[in-house]
């Protein structure tokens, strides 16, 4: 039986009550935040119907690629604690941060270490102390490999770019190298995509290449991200192949985007991997999630290396009605 994984971003959860208070929190980039939150996100958006849909598909596991608050505000990270409980027990659910969880600096115990159970690694230590201590983090879950990731930190006010640093790049070659040892699915999950995207340099990964040339190198067998809103579909070079590379919509959208996620069924195909991927997005009168597109890519054990053929992504089907 396929593995089924599903994969949410971005819910950007609404602020609980009192959060804002005192109004002195609201200062420098928080406040440009929360601009743009009264501006896109000030409706409070129901929760329910996405874990019911989520909870409906049975999926075997769940990853969440960050930005589940809007301010870093502490009382955010603790709502978003509790929503993460309600997604899954930690074996069940996986996440790493977005920007939005670094709109500011806060203290570990505060703010991501809230989220710590979700967060680490098959056998995690008693408590990092940082968000440095705790990225990247391996969990082997069913012929998976999760590889979690953290691009989030804090930036400049009009900034929404991400960085993982030395030290977690000097660190993931060891974990990919041990998963590809054992024969598993690695997928790694991280909020910013390594490759361009809507925004430009603004949003980007900065230390993109960086990561693409350890990937070529070590390769993974998937790459799942968030940030941008809307479906994705990339690939980059591996040393067996192109890796697919694949963002999830918001998963609680209001305005123009639509809110969605991916249900990916992974298994082997042959000596291969074949993941099929279908996105649920929410729309019609009643305002259900539906299947709006299938993808299916087929990852052979054999295709050419870096600068090597050019992987073009499956074209969509028309929604379903």
């Amino acid at each position: 039986m396929p593995f089924a994984l599903a994969h949410l971003s971005d819910p950007h959860l609404p602020i609980p009550p009192g959060a804002l208070h005192p109004l002195g929190q609201l200062a420098g980039k928080r406040l440009l935040a929360y601009l743009a939150w009264r501006r896109k996100r000030r409706r409070a958006v129901p929760t329910e119907g996405l874990l019911a849909d989520v909870a409906a598909a049975g999926a075997d596991h769940v990853a969440v690629t960050g930005d589940l608050t809007n301010l870093a505000l502490t009382a955010e990270f603790a709502a978003a604690r509790d929503w993460l409980a309600r997604l899954g027990p930690p074996d069940r659910v996986t996440a790493v941060p977005g920007n939005h969880d670094a709109t500011v600096a806060v203290p570990w115990s505060r703010g991501l270490g809230l989220w710590h159970p979700w967060m680490s690694g098959d056998a995690p230590e008693p408590g990092p102390g940082s968000d440095a201590d705790a990225f990247p983090f391996l969990r082997r879950r069913g012929p998976l490999a999760l590889i979690g990731l953290s691009s989030a930190l804090p930036t400049l006010p009009g900034s929404a770019a991400g960085r993982l640093g030395p030290a977690q790049l000097a660190r993931l070659p060891a974990l990919l190298d041990a998963a590809g040892r054992e024969g598993l699915f690695r997928a790694i999950l991280l909020h910013h995509p390594p490759v361009p995207g809507q925004g430009g340099e603004r949003k980007a990964l900065t230390d993109r290449a960086a990561l693409l040339a350890l990937l070529a190198r070590h390769g993974a067998e998937l790459v799942l991200h968030g940030h941008h809103h809307v479906p994705m579909g990339e690939a980059v070079p591996g040393p067996s192949g192109p890796i697919p590379v694949i963002g999830t919509p918001q998963a609680l959208a209001t305005g123009r985007d639509r809110p969605g996620w991916h249900l990916h069924r992974i298994g082997r195909d042959g000596a291969g991997w074949r993941i099929d991927t279908t996105l649920r997005l929410r729309g019609g009168t009643t305002g259900a999630f539906y299947d709006a597109r299938h993808e299916t890519r087929r990852l052979p054990p054999e295709l050419a290396g870096p600068g090597g053929r050019t992987y073009t992504p499956p074209e969509a089907g028309p929604p379903s009605p």
